[in-house]
């Protein structure tokens, strides 16, 4: 049986990585909760670009829609009408595991024993391959290539009676980074991962609870932040008020330390931070580092703008808007020609020619994970006049894989994994580069008392891999612990 544990709500237990996705979860007897997930999921809408879906509870069924592209792409008002229910989770994604169809589009509404069960979920199940085998040998037949459906299958698979206790049999199997949500019709419930790598936040919308991936969704929607769900921790939402259950013992907490340097949107908070401020916090230890005598800071936007503004006040340098991003850009359809691909890529992204022809342009970003973004970029400052081009990135070099939410799986991929900093600038074609020290970086994380996962730049993985069917993969790159 599960062993309730009692929280208070005060207490607390481009060319950079492709986020992983959003969720959220409204449980609301007596109110209709389409609309508000909807507005949820525009809030959330930097976590995915790639499709979104919303599943309604009403008590006698549920009504799903998802679809490829933007939140206001895939949902129309009278889609929002026809959704009508008291509980609701939604997801927008950027896909990590599993191709990018239709079919894989999410949230996962599965029919089984007990009746319908919807799933919502964002980060990587790195087991899932291995546990995908076993089931299927025992019968089981996968819909998608999603990681997150063995979750689906395990408790289908389960003999308990209720979900939690199949959901906590499910979680003591699976191993990675996750936040998930499910929701019935009688309940709805968040789990997060034993590590806590990635985000899931509490909050109250007019007496009722909410779950989602950053606690900017609360001030949206108008309601307030409780607390951060555990590591480990299951939170049940029912008639019955909130029950928290320890389905799986903490671990070695390590929040993904992308959060603060680049997924999060600069109004949320995480374990008490305001990610703006520590963004501008790396900033300013980064002109402490390499300070260079430029005419203008700039930032990449939109995530650089916090610490590009850090290094400026920090150098007593002028801040300049010197690139412009275009955000009614949607997905870019492939182009035939690297003359088309180019424009593309301009329509998203433009320099401010009068700000930036002639100057020596500082230009602030918060990672180099492939090279070809931040080339471009250079190449448009040179194209309208810099005279000279010094990059300066607010996170160590990115030289590891992923495999806890990120769209980085192969090492062979990311530059830094073979090239010395003096090639990379070579090949990006700036005329000075410099990475924030990760000395520095874990000196101003443990100043904050924070926890977090830094094996991209380190190699210290916070889940043990080599009994999952990614080992094989990360030995023969040379990324295994």
């Amino acid at each position: 049986m599960l062993s309730e544990i009692a929280y208070t709500h005060n207490h607390l237990p481009g060319d950079a990585p492709e986020h992983a996705c959003g969720i959220f979860g409204l449980w609301a007897p007596g109110r209709s909760v389409a609309l508000d997930t909807y507005y949820a999921l525009v809030t959330l809408q930097h976590r995915g670009q790639e499709s979104a879906g919303i599943v309604v509870a009403n008590g006698k069924k549920m009504g799903m829609k998802r679809g490829m592209g933007l939140v206001n792409d895939v949902f129309s008002a009278e889609d929002l009408l026809d959704l009508q229910g008291y509980a609701a989770i939604g997801h927008v994604r950027y896909s990590t595991t599993g191709t990018s169809s239709f079919l894989n589009t999410r949230p996962l509404l599965i029919r089984y024993k007990q009746g319908e069960l919807a799933i919502a979920h964002n980060g990587n199940i790195v087991n899932s391959e291995l546990l995908r085998k076993q089931l299927e040998q025992t019968g089981s037949i996968f819909q998608s290539t999603i990681d997150c459906e063995v979750f689906a299958h395990l408790i289908a698979c389960s003999k308990a009676n209720i979900l939690e206790e199949a959901l906590a049999e499910a979680a003591r199997k699976v191993l990675g980074g996750y936040a998930i949500i499910f929701l019935q019709q009688d309940k709805l419930v968040a789990l997060r991962d034993p590590n806590g790598i990635r985000p899931l936040m509490l909050g109250l919308l007019d007496g009722k609870y909410m779950v989602a991936s950053e606690s900017c969704v609360f001030d949206t929607l108008g309601g307030s932040f409780l607390r951060e769900i555990g590591p480990g921790e299951m939170v049940v939402i029912s008639e019955h008020g909130l029950q928290s259950y320890q389905v799986v013992p903490p671990s070695r907490f390590a929040l993904c330390a992308f959060e603060y340097i680049y997924f999060a949107r600069p109004d949320s908070d995480i374990e008490g931070l305001n990610t703006h401020a520590m963004r501008k916090q790396l900033g300013q230890e980064l002109a402490k580092e390499s300070y260079c005598d430029a005419d203008i800071v700039c930032g990449v936007p939109d995530s650089s703008i916090s610490a590009a503004i850090g290094y400026a006040e920090e150098a007593n340098l002028p801040f300049e808007m010197a690139l412009v991003k275009n955000r009614y850009m949607g997905r870019t359809f492939i182009k035939p020609t690297q003359e088309q691909r180019e424009i593309s890529v301009k329509l998203k992204l433009n320099p401010v020619r009068k700000l930036v022809a002639g100057k020596r342009v500082l230009l602030v970003d918060d990672s180099i994970v492939r090279g070809t973004t931040m080339s471009y970029i250079i190449s448009l400052l040179r194209e309208v006049g810099a005279r000279e081009i010094h990059v300066r990135i607010t996170s160590p070099p990115y030289r590891y894989p992923c495999y806890f939410g990120i769209d980085t799986s192969a090492r062979g991929d990311l530059i830094a994994s073979s090239r010395t900093i003096d090639e990379i600038r070579q090949e990006i074609g700036a005329d000075s580069l410099h990475y924030l020290h990760l000395e520095t970086l874990s000196r101003v994380v443990a100043a904050h008392g924070l926890q977090v996962c830094m094996a991209c730049f380190n190699r210290d993985y916070p889940v043990s891999i080599d009994d999952c069917s990614i080992s094989a993969a990360i030995k023969e790159d040379g990324s295994g612990a």
